[in-house]
Order: C-alpha cells, then structure tokens, then sequence
C-alpha cells in the first residue's frame, strides 16, 4: 500500500514518520471507476480565496468535505482530498495560495478540538500533499470556521508562514510549513492547558500580510477581553496592540488589506456562523493611524445581525465589499462600495439567481439571497466577478460592477459537500432515492444532474429513514425531522410514484409520556417500514401501529416491543422482522404485520445488542433480499449473518471482516446469492468491500486514492445493476462506483 509522508513536529526537530493502514494479509482488489451523484453544493463552505498571480485559479475550503480547486480548463471545481484516510483532515480551518508561485497551496486541517490536525503543502496545486501533523488545535467545522484567513504566506520570502490558531496563540514557519514554532512575542500566548480550553473558541481570527510594505502585517483576536487587533513592523519580531475602533465586545472575524495599505475589517459580537446579533464594519489607515466606521447600516433602526464576509478590490483600493451573516430580518446580504466604505449599494435588493443547474435552491418557489454568507471574494484579475458562499451554495456573478439588475448562479459545477443519512436502490423506478442533513433528499433519475426537487409534504430537513415495497417500488415511505426539538407537523409521508411526490402521514396521538419528553413522532424518531406488496406501514411509535388504508384507521401492533427497527420481506407481503433486544430473540410477523412471534433464531449469538439501532439516523442492520422471500441479512456488531428460511435459522458469514456498513446489490452473473458491499476493517485495512459469494470471500473495491475521509453513513447496492454501489457520506455526498472492465465481472 502507499504510504503517506508526513513531518512530526517538535522544538526544531524534523522526523520523518510513514502512516500506512498495516494490513496481515494480500488483498484481493477490484478496480472501480468512482463518481458523485450530482446535487451541486449543498454544504457550508467557509471561506473562497482567489490565487494573487494567476487569472482563474481560485481555492474553496468547507467545513467536513474537504478543499476544491477550481479548474478553468475543465471548467469544474476539483476536489483535492478524496485520498485522505483521516477523517479530521477533511475539516478545512484555513487556505493559503502562494503569492509568488501560483504551483504552491497550503491548507490548514482540522475539523475539531479533539482531532488531528496538520498543514497541508502541494506543489502541483493539490494533486499531491505533504502532510504536516501540527500540535495546535483547529476547528474546521466548530463555531467560528468562518473567520480568517487564519493561515498566510508572507509575500516577500515566500517560505515563511504564521498560523493564528484558536487555542494555542500565534505560531511560525519559516521552511515552507515542515516546521512550526510558537511565536513567542506575540502578546496573546492562547489559553494554556488542553484541559482548560473551551470547547468552540475564536482565538486569532486572521493573519495579514501587507504586500506593498515589507515586514508589516497584522494579527487579530477574537477573543473576549483585550486589545483585539497586532501590528508588526519587522516581520513578526516585535508587536504592537492597535488602539482605537469599535468597542471591545465586538470581535474582529475577518479582515482584507487593499493595495493602499488600508485594512477594512467586518466586526460580530459573535464567532457565527448562528448567535450573532450585532456588528461592524471599520477601517484602519496604518500610515496615518486612523480608524473609520463605515458599517453600511448602523444605530437603532439597523437589522439585527452582524458582518463577516470582506473583499477589496485589486484594483481599485477603493472598491470593498463585505457580507452581513446571521441577518435573518430580512435577509442576508452583500453591500458594495466604491468610495472605501463612505456610501454602500446593497445588492440583495437588485440581485437575481439563476438557478436551473441546481434546483434544489428554489424551495421556496424562488432562491433567496442565502444565508450564512461567511465567505466573499472579488476576482483579483477581475472585479466585475466576485463570488460568495452560503450555508448550501457557492454563488458567482460577472456583473459585480454594473448597474440595474445583478445575476448570480450557482458556482458549484464538481461540489459535492453533503452529508448523507439514509439512501435506497429500489428494484424498479429511478436508481436511487436518498436522505440527507439539511436539504430533505433527492429522487436521482439521473444520476449526473441536480434533481429538480426535493422531498416535499411535509418538507423535514433531514430524512432519517427511507423504504420501499419490494414487489411494487413505486410505493415508498419516508420518516424525518427537522432543526426543531419538535418536528412542526407530521414526520411521516409516504409517496405513490418512487418518491416523485409525497403525502403527509399522520399517527394517531401517542399516550403522554411519564417524564414528559416527546413521543417519537412527535421527534422525528419514529422509523416507518412498507410491506412487500405496498398495502401495510408499520410505525414505530411507543407503541407499534400499522395501516392498511394509507393512515385513515390504525391498530396497535402486537408482540412487537418499542425502540426497535423493523425490516419488511421484499418478496413476502405477509412477513416483517425486528429484534426482541430484552429477549435477546429473533421475531417474525407472518400475517401483515399485525402481530409478532418468536423465531428459533438458531445460530445466531446469545446477545443479540450488537444489531441494536442506538439512534435515528443509523443504518438498519437486518436487511432483506430483494426479490427473494425469507432470505435475511443481520450485523450485529461487526459480523454478518445469514437465513435463508425468514430467520428460522442463521449462518455466520464474513469471517475475516469487522463490518460496520453494509448492503445488498444485484447477483453477479450465474448466481443466486446477492452481491454484499459493506464498509469496514480487514486484516487492518478499514475500506470498502465486495463479496460475491455470499461473504466468504472479499475484495477491496476502493483504492488509496478514494477514501473521502473514511466518512461514511450508509451504503447500498443496485438490485437492478449488478456492481453498482452507492455510499453516502458526512460531507462528500453520494458517492457511486462501477467496476472497470472485465475484472467487475
């Protein structure tokens, strides 16, 4: 296997380390062709940075989906980090192109408090990393992942880097990112002990360079308490607080320096992206050691919400933008001027969007403007393009400098930045219907564009649980919730079409609970199954109920025990199965669903509380052949079992591999037996599986070079298409492979 090279960094110490996943035996591989089902965004991408030297070269960073390059000549965004292995990499905290050599990028990787963290070096533009694990904590997808840049590159000696982390004070390199220092000078040092850090903490916000004066550049903290804003005028040796601005409870989150020297900086009471109820916007002159208020809108009358988003123009020094965030009355906004902040054009106002390419963005009938605009940049080559991200966008215009209307659209074209709950492949209608955080979920009839809607009535932020009838797949159910404690509305639907169009399914009103908490409907919680024929849904409430006429009448399940998830035969419209975990036993319905009875449940373990669904969003772990009555599938824990009389009795299979995801696909040619792709450790090699035999036998179907992160939630084969897989994923979407050439067959 390849190796990574990675730095381990100490007082001055250089040691070269190899970080390989150790594997006791060959592995048997397949190769596969890997591609995104195409949404486009989706995701909360922080911060877009234009190169300085090179026209159309620009970098985005997200917050769990790792960084994108865009790619002119393709004319797409470029993910640079589906090879890495290591999930926490995959949060971006800061990125730095080079100012001098448009080969050179850094990325600054960490998604939390409590995971690793490195900086990364490409000298091909993020084809090839060297990986730098660094001693300081980052918070690529914590509060606050919207300031910066945190991480910079001084344009006069290129090899020099500062980093301004969030717990751990102002750190150096001066070897192009092999070896760090804690700049001792600087006057916030951080908090001290790991121990005594918060969990989400500001820290320096952004680190700047001045390009036109040598040796100067600032520091700013956003941390509570004392001067917020660093001057230094040799380099970084020495430090001075800039007094003057705002008033200190307002945080400085971002900050751009135009070619004049002048820095405009966005202010928030807060680290964002949510609990921000005030800011500003100033500008400091450090020629004349002057500040001026230029907040677009100020005093009583002004919308609650603060600012974070900031751009000057290359060219014209007097042409800055900034982006308000966390301005939900009204909107989000971006305001432009072109007299250094003295009067300000707001562009909500005169925007359009144009959105055809992802449709998912008009759910209301019509794009908003967005929210959570943390991230704005004008073109440094061009300011009539400017561009801003979003909490599920990245929007782009080429008519940032004119008048009358302005279009945006979606600048998304190879942004895959979602995460996946649930997804399914049913045997007939489209290939793949699917559930995510955030944005509901899709129908993908085809696989290569955006779908053009989203799960609707009721509209749940997340779908938590998706299936489908196996003997008619046009009938499908959906279970959800949404960012309330309480889901506003029923939690249930089901849908007539493949999920094209849903209907509201209400539950009769569970019995009130002894603590009070709400019932599982009421949550989102409550899992919902369709038997085989498309007739009978199984509810799991407090108390299990099922219909038979599409939710007018209900009876109470008997036999069926609460908090369990239940598994419906896909050949057999008469069967259903879940576990009894106080029992420890295997249980079948054989009349519809109405009643549940004990099975022998020969072969299986004594505990059976490896197979139990801890919460909502986790995969089933009993799943049933397609199109093939009573053959069964169970994991508990990480190993696989098997029944072929509808739970009677059980083989253990998959010897040889810790499973932790799983799924069925369509036969290989010539046999009988599913084809099972799971997700899990063999011989030490945490990867994706294939097994054609019923799991005797494994071979990997993924390679170094497509990991995403090891970030994944759910997997499944295509009934329809023998080796097909889809995978979903925290923060790379829906990943789907085929085998390459004659060796997938």
């Amino acid at each position: 296997m390849k190796g990574r090279f990675a730095f381990a960094v100490g007082a001055g110490i250089l040691l070269a380390v190899t970080a390989v996943q150790a594997s006791s035996e060959p592995v048997e591989s397949v190769p596969y062709n890997w591609r995104n089902a195409v949404v486009g965004g989706g995701g909360f991408a922080p911060g877009i940075v234009f190169s300085p030297v090179e026209r159309g070269l620009a970098y985005l960073r997200t917050d769990m989906g790792g960084a994108y390059r865009w790619d002119t000549r393709a004319g797409r965004w470029i993910p640079l980090q589906d090879d890495q292995a290591i999930s926490s990499y995959m949060g971006i905290e800061s990125i730095a192109p080079d100012p001098v050599d448009p080969d050179i990028v850094y990325l600054a990787a960490g998604m939390s408090k409590r995971g690793e963290a490195a900086i990364f070096r490409s000298a091909d533009r993020g084809a090839h990393w060297r990986i730098v694990p660094v001693p300081f904590a980052m918070g690529g997808n914590e509060d606050g992942r919207g300031l910066g840049e945190r991480l910079a590159i001084d344009p006069h000696r290129h090899e020099t880097l500062l980093f301004g982390s969030r717990h751990d004070g102002l750190w150096r390199s001066d070897d192009s990112g092999a070896r760090w220092e804690r700049v001792a000078s600087f006057p916030r040092p951080g908090l001290g002990k790991p121990a005594e850090r918060r969990a989400t903490n500001g820290g320096l916000s952004f680190v700047l360079f001045d390009p036109a004066h040598r040796g100067r550049l600032f520091v700013a903290s956003a941390d509570r308490g004392g001067p917020h804003l660093f001057r230094s005028d040799d380099g970084g040796v020495r430090w001075a607080a800039v007094a003057g601005g705002p008033t200190e409870d307002l945080l400085p989150v971002k900050g751009a320096i135009g070619r004049d020297g002048v820095l405009t900086i966005t202010y928030s009471n807060g680290i964002g992206p949510t609990g921000i109820t005030r800011g500003a916007v100033w500008r400091y002159d450090p020629a004349a050691d002057r500040w001026a208020n230029v907040t677009p809108e100020r005093g009583a009358g002004a919308p609650p919400g603060g600012y974070m988003g900031v751009a000057v123009s290359a060219q014209d020094p007097k042409v800055i933008a900034v982006s308000t965030v966390n301005r939900y009355k009204p909107i989000d906004t971006v305001w432009r001027s072109t007299d250094a902040g003295k009067h300000w054009n707001e562009l909500w106002r005169r925007s359009e969007r144009d959105v055809r390419a992802t449709p998912f963005l008009d759910l209301d009938g019509k794009a908003d403007f967005g929210h959570w605009i943390a991230g704005l940049a004008i073109d440094p080559f061009d300011d009539s393009h400017a561009a801003y991200v979003t909490g599920a966008t990245l929007y782009a215009t080429h008519g940032f400098g004119g008048r009358g209307t302005m279009l945006w659209r979606p600048w998304t074209r190879g942004i895959e930045q979602t995460a996946i709950i649930t997804l399914t492949s049913p045997t007939g209608g489209a290939p793949l219907v699917s559930g995510f955080g955030d944005i509901a979920g899709f129908r993908h009839d085809d696989l290569t564009v955006s779908p053009p809607h989203v799960h609707r009535n009721p509209y749940l932020t997340n779908t938590n649980t998706l299936d489908y009838a196996g003997l008619a797949p046009a009938v499908m159910v959906r279970s959800g919730s949404t960012h309330s404690p309480i889901v506003p509305g029923p939690s249930l639907a089901w849908s007539a079409d493949g999920g094209t169009s849903w209907t509201p399914l209400a539950t009769p009103p569970s019995q009130p609970r002894a603590d009070g908490s709400p019932s599982p409907e009421q949550t989102g919680d409550a899992a919902i199954t369709v038997s085989a024929d498309g007739a009978t849904f199984v509810v799991e409430t407090d108390r299990p109920m099922l219909t038979a006429d599409r939710g007018r009448t209900w009876q109470a399940i008997e036999g069926l025990p609460s908090r369990t998830r239940v598994t419906a035969d896909k050949a057999d419209a008469r069967r259903f199965y879940a576990i009894d975990f106080a029992a420890n036993r295997m249980l079948r319905s054989d009349d519809g669903g109405r009643s549940f009875h004990a099975v022998r449940g020969e072969g299986l373990p004594a505990d059976l509380s490896g197979a139990r669904v801890t919460w909502r969003e986790a995969q089933n772990p009993l799943v049933a052949t397609p199109g093939a009555a009573g053959r069964l599938w169970l994991r508990v824990g990480g190993d696989l079992y098997r029944s072929v009389d509808a739970g009677e009795h059980w083989t253990r299979t998959g010897i040889g591999l810790d499973c932790a995801y799983y799924g069925l696909g369509h036969p290989a040619p010539g046999s009988d037996l599913p084809a099972i792709y799971a997700i899990g450790r063999r011989g030490g090699l945490y990867a994706i599986w294939r097994s054609l035999d019923g799991g005797t036998r494994w071979q990997r179907i993924n390679d170094d070079r497509h990991q995403w992160g090891l970030r994944f939630r759910v997997i499944s084969g295509d009934p329809r298409r023998f080796g097909r897989v889809y995978i979903g994923t925290d923060g790379r979407g829906i990943i789907y492979g085929d085998p390459i050439g004659r060796k997938g067959q």
